[in-house]
């Protein structure tokens, strides 16, 4: 099971998300954009923004999804 994010403006996850990324749910979540809805650029900036130790920002922002979907 996966949680994807793409409702939300990275800026708006609750803490209890970013909590779950950093530690034991690091291989769970993937990041989304909703685009066009949400603007791509906005989200990815907003994204590498947040306080992730380097090893979960890489995991939510393409290795999970690599991993899932075997690309």
């Amino acid at each position: 099971m996966c949680i994807d994010t793409s409702a939300y403006l990275p800026r708006y996850y609750p803490p209890q998300l970013l909590h779950y990324v950093k530690t034991y749910g690091r291989e769970k979540v993937l990041f989304g954009t909703s685009f066009p809805q949400l603007p791509l650029e906005k989200c990815v900036e907003q994204a590498v923004a947040l306080d992730l130790p380097d090893e979960a920002r890489a995991a939510f922002l393409g290795e999970n999804a690599r991993r899932v979907f075997k690309l």
